[in-house]
Order: structure tokens, then C-alpha cells, then sequence
């Protein structure tokens, strides 16, 4: 599959870390918080929702888990939308189906129409806007990318922080078809920030035939990432860690209100949540640019993974409200560096020029897990109305994707740093060096079988790994 676009991974174009990319953050920020804090908001009107259409919790949770399914699933889908027409038109129209999506949701009359509505066209759209604005900000940023990163994420939290109770607030002043409806027109913001997404232009230096030719046989959706080590690893890890991390938000505000506890003071702990991650990303976006750190961001990674586990492992035995409250504070700084370090790693093991092949095809493994996490806690919730079970589960399952990456980067990644360099280049230039210091060797032609045996014994040595 030919044809690609300038603002895609086009290799004239140097990120400048700055200018209008100050612009593009400001629209992933929103992005990213419409687009992570969504499925969790809506859940704010699951007790209505149970009510009006007389259904359980497993039910319930199909709608934050189709919303994720379509935000993660749509991945391979997004990046050849992106390589083929570019960031910009494919967000504009994305703002638009999300928030169609919701405005035909409060016209509902059955479950199914919710699932459709506002889990698959809603999240169709939030999909469109998600993948486009990660594109186009690690374009705009290399060494202040992990910052970048860390600010752009740090949306999720702000906007459940503000959707949260805003949702509460509807949901008692307009029931919630009337919150719906409003939810959908707060969406058409989306349309805004992708028009933020100004292409990266290539400098006048870069506009050559050379580059021209290299840029026409780029691939639209490039499976080669498959060949990397570092990319499968990471795509288990994330795939087994979806199943859990998405559990306990979408639960907590249940969990407080099956012991009791007011609806208001209920959905509080949200917005308890929110605030911790909205400064737990950006600093951990600061941690992870260190000069010390940034070269093994993959276990700082791993170490959020495993805090945010056993955080889940812990609430498993709260029944109090000031234990809630405790739980959403670590599991807010956990989430937050999860959700500030996940794409620095993805990026950093596949290199700018696959990123956005890699992250749609990362984000439909994920969509097959992030399918399966919520409501299979809900039906285990529905079997044994303990909420324990269903936070031992996710706490379980995010500890395990921890181990994989942790251990798979350790024993299957390090080694390549003792490996021979892998660049012809490098090996071309330790050729010529040795030619340099040699007698013997006079003509280009023995200057030539110098050049391949050093190649031949680089690639013996790969063998051997």
C-alpha cells in the first residue's frame, strides 16, 4: 500500500521541540482527556442506567469496556487514515462522530442502543482524536518528549477531575438522556484541537527527489515492527496489563455507594483520583527526561505497573471510606505514571519513523484485552457481590504484565547493548579506520572485501545471539 503524508514520520523533518508544538500538546491534553476520562465519566450514570433499562453490573460495564475496545481496536484502522489523509482532517471528523454518538445515545430506548451509540460510534471518534494527537506531538518533540508526553497525559486526570462531577450534576438536573446530550456537545471541542494539528513541514533542504522517492514507498500500515523484540514484548505486557488497569475506576464509585455512602460523596472519589494523576504525570514525564533515567524509562515503566498492582491488591480490603480515599490517592500516582511513561517506552523501542504503525497495531492487542478486563470483573462481581474479587483479579493481572516486561526487556533487550553496533554506517567507518592503519591493503577493490567481511562477522554475531 502506497501514498503518504509530510506530518507522518517524514525523515526531512527535525522535530524543533517548541513553536507550534506548544499548540499541538495544548490540543493532545484535551484529546487525551476526553479520550481516557470518558469511559470512566460516563460511569457516573451506570446506577441510572441499571434502573431505566433493568440490568446488572457485568451489562454495565460493556459500555466502558466498548468505548476502550473502540478507542484501542480502531488502531491499525487510525494509522492508515493518518499515513493516507493526514492528522488534521482525521480528527476534525473524529469530533464529529464522538459527539453524535452521544447525542443519539439520549434518544435511547434499550441497552443495545447505549452499547452502539455510545460505546462504539462515541468511541470511534474519541479514536479518530486519540492515536492522530500522539502522532503529531511526538513528531513535534524529540529531547523534551518525555515532558511532552507528561503534560499531554496529565489531560486524563483534569478532565475526569472536571467531568465527573459535572456528570453527577446533569445526571440530578436533567436526568441523564439530558446529560448525555450535553456530554455530546462538550465533544465537538475535539473538532477545535484537531484543527491545532498544523503538518510539521519538511525544510526546503529536505524537499529532494531522494526524499521525495522515500517518502512514496512508505508503507500505511508497516507489520515489520512484528520483527522487534522490544515492540512484542511490550505488546504482551500491555495487553496483560489493560485486562486489570482499567477495573478499579470504572468500580469505585460502586463500591462506595454498595457501602452506603451518598452519590455525591460517592463520585468524589473520582475526582480524588483525578487530582493526584493530574500531578503525578507531569512529574513523572520530568523524572523519565532525566539524562540518568531516560535510558531505562522501560523500568521505571515497569515499577509503576507493579505499585499500581498491589495498590489494587491492598483496596481489596477496604471497607472504609477513608481507605477509599487512601486507595484513589496511590492508585492515582501509580495510574499517572502509567499513563505518562506507556508511549515514551513504545516510542523508544520502535524509533519515530514506526511509531504510528506500531502504536495502532499495540492498540488492537490491547483492544482484545481492554474487552474482556471490565466486564469480566463485572460478571465475577455479579457472582460473588464482593468487589474484593474483582480488584484481587485486576491488582493480579497488572503485577504479571510488570514481570513480563520487566523480565522480557532484561534478559531478551539488554543484550543488544553488547552486541556488535548494528549500523552499516558504523561498520563502514571501523572498515576504513582499519584500512587506514594497514600496509597491504592499496586498491578500492581490497578496501571493498574489508567493508563486507566486517559485515559478514557483525551478522555472524547476531546469529549467535
Amino acid at each position: 500500500m502506497g501514498g503518504a503524508v509530510v506530518d507522518v514520520g517524514h525523515p526531512g523533518v527535525k522535530a524543533p521541540d517548541g513553536g507550534w508544538g506548544w499548540a499541538v500538546l495544548i490540543g493532545g491534553f484535551v484529546i487525551t482527556g476526553f479520550s481516557y476520562a470518558f469511559p470512566k465519566a460516563v460511569s457516573v450514570f451506570f446506577k441510572e442506567l441499571m434502573h431505566e433499562f433493568g440490568v446488572g453490573y457485568s451489562d454495565m460495564a460493556w459500555i466502558s469496556s466498548i468505548l476502550l475496545a473502540m478507542l484501542y481496536g480502531t488502531g491499525p484502522l487510525c494509522t492508515v487514515l493518518v499515513n493516507r489523509y493526514g492528522c488534521r482532517p482525521v480528527m476534525m471528523v473524529g469530533g464529529i462522530l464522538a459527539s453524535l454518538g452521544m447525542i443519539l445515545a439520549s434518544f435511547a430506548t434499550h441497552i443495545i442502543h447505549i452499547y452502539v451509540c455510545t460505546g462504539m460510534i462515541t468511541g470511534l471518534g474519541l479514536a479518530l482524536n486519540f492515536q492522530p494527537s500522539l502522532i503529531m506531538l511526538n513528531l513535534y518533540f524529540n529531547e523534551k518528549r518525555p515532558l511532552a508526553n507528561g503534560l499531554a497525559a496529565a489531560g486524563s486526570p483534569v478532565a475526569l477531575c472536571c467531568l465527573s462531577p459535572l456528570g453527577q450534576f446533569f445526571q440530578h438536573k436533567y436526568g441523564w438522556r439530558g446529560g448525555f446530550l450535553i456530554l455530546g456537545g462538550l465533544l465537538l471541542n475535539c473538532c477545535a484541537c484537531g484543527a491545532l494539528m498544523r503538518p510539521l513541514l519538511p525544510s526546503k533542504k529536505s524537499k529532494e527527489p531522494e526524499t521525495e522517492k522515500v517518502q512514496t514507498k512508505r508503507k500505511l500500515l508497516d507489520f515489520s515492527v512484528f520483527k522487534d523484540r522490544g515492540f512484542l514484548i511490550y505488546t504482551v505486557a500491555a495487553s496483560t496489563m489493560v485486562l486489570g488497569l482499567f477495573v478499579p475506576p470504572v468500580f469505585v464509585v460502586n463500591y462506595a455507594k454498595s457501602l452506603n455512602y451518598e452519590d455525591t460523596k460517592s463520585a468524589l472519589l473520582l475526582t480524588i483520583l483525578g487530582l493526584v494523576d493530574m500531578f503525578a504525570r507531569p512529574i513523572s514525564g520530568l523524572v523519565a527526561g532525566m539524562k540518568s533515567v531516560r535510558p531505562r524509562c522501560v523500568y521505571l515503566f515497569s515499577f509503576a505497573m507493579i505499585f499500581n498492582g498491589c495498590t489494587d491488591l491492598i483496596c481489596a480490603q477496604v471497607n472504609t471510606y477513608t481507605g477509599l480515599v487512601l486507595f484513589c490517592v496511590f492508585f492515582g500516582i501509580s495510574y499517572g505514571m502509567v499513563g505518562a511513561l506507556q508511549f515514551e517506552v513504545l516510542m523508544a523501542l520502535v524509533g519515530t519513523e514506526k511509531f504510528s504503525s506500531a502504536i495502532g497495531l499495540v492498540l488492537l492487542m490491547e483492544a482484545m484485552a481492554v474487552l474482556v478486563g471490565p466486564p469480566g470483573a463485572g460478571r465475577l462481581l455479579d457472582a460473588t457481590h464482593q468487589y474484593m474479587h474483582a480488584f484481587l483479579l485486576a491488582g493480579a493481572e497488572v503485577t504479571l504484565s510488570a514481570l513480563i516486561l520487566a523480565l522480557g526487556n532484561f534478559f531478551c533487550i539488554k543484550v543488544k547493548h553488547t552486541a556488535p553496533p548494528v549500523s552499516t554506517e558504523m561498520c563502514e567507518r571501523a572498515a576504513e579506520r582499519e584500512t587506514l592503519h594497514s600496509d597491504d591493503v592499496k586498491t578500492e577493490d581490497e578496501k571493498r572485501d574489508l567493508r563486507g567481511a566486517g559485515e559478514m562477522e557483525e551478522a555472524l554475531g547476531y546469529q549467535e545471539e
